[in-house]
Order: structure tokens, then sequence, then C-alpha cells
């Protein structure tokens, strides 16, 4: 490992607090809070991610066995989408792009911070790979930047991102 991956961990692990929302599910190593789903519906920060996965009828699977790691935008992240982009994403007739946005957010396994800072990239569960990049203490996803890490669920890890990553 190189010594800019060993501080960017360092410094993410340290310096990465969660949001008032998020300290409670943020308390206890690995400690299962309920699934993804559950973790999500329970915190106000994503009650547009909630909505969407609704909408894309992904529950039933994001509630499942896993592990998964979810890359989780929040409502202020949905917030900057292009006027119209949510409104048009929700409608039944888009739900294929819908599906493959939300999936283009999710990891198969459990792929802690401490892993995510060794990676380059991550192949979705949508099938596309999303680039990672560490810069001092910032860790990225396909440009979105991770604000908190590690939150803790029965089937799998989120870590939250201030930005809706697009797929290709």
């Amino acid at each position: 490992m190189t010594l800019l991956r060993k501080t960017a961990l360092a410094l993410m692990m340290s310096g990465l607090v969660a949001t008032p929302a998020l300290a409670g599910h943020h308390e206890g190593k690995d400690k299962a809070v309920g699934t993804i789903v559950d973790v999500a519906a329970g915190n106000a920060d994503f009650e547009t991610l909630v909505a969407a996965v609704k909408a894309a009828g992904l529950v039933e699977t994001l509630s499942g066995e896993g592990p998964f790691t979810v890359f989780a935008p929040t409502d202020e992240a949905f917030a900057t989408l292009p006027a119209g982009t949510l409104e048009s994403l929700l409608k039944p007739e888009n739900k294929d792009q819908l599906v493959s946005i939300l999936t283009y957010h999710v990891v198969s396994g459990k792929v802690k911070a401490a892993d995510v800072v060794k990676m380059d990239s991550a192949t979705t569960v949508n099938g596309q790979s999303a680039d990672i990049t560490v810069m001092g203490d910032t860790v990225r996803i396909d440009g979105a930047t991770v604000t908190a890490t590690d939150i803790y669920a029965s089937n799998g890890v989120i870590h939250v991102i201030d930005t809706v990553i697009i797929p290709d």
C-alpha cells in the first residue's frame, strides 16, 4: 500500500464523521440494525433514495441476503439533478433506466471503507465499472464524494455520497 493510500485511509477513518442523522447507525462496529432498505428508510436523508428504490422494484432485492455495498446519494444529491430528471425517472415507463442508475450505486459484497481506499474501481451490480479515486482525505466514486462510511446493515454496508452517479 502506498504512503498516499495509507494516509488517505487514516484520514478517512478518522476524518469522516457521519451526519447526526446517521450517527445512530454508526455505533458499534459491524452492528446490524436491519437491512439496507430498513437503514435507509429509517433515515430522513434518504427519503428520495427509498422512493426511487420502491419505484424501481428493488426493495426485495436490497432487503435480501446480500451482502451488498451501497453508495447512497442523499436527498440533497438527488436535488442537484437537472430539473425534471427525478420526476421522469420515477415514471413507470422509465423503470429500466431507474434500475440501471440505482444498481450502478450497488456493489456485490460487503466493501468497507478500509477496502474502498485500496480500489481503483468497482464493478457495480448493473455490470459497469465505477472509478474510485483517493486524493488526500477525499474519496470519490465516479466524481461523487464519499461523505460518511461504514453504516452497517444486516445484509451489507452503506457509504453516503453527495452526488447521484450515472452509468454510461
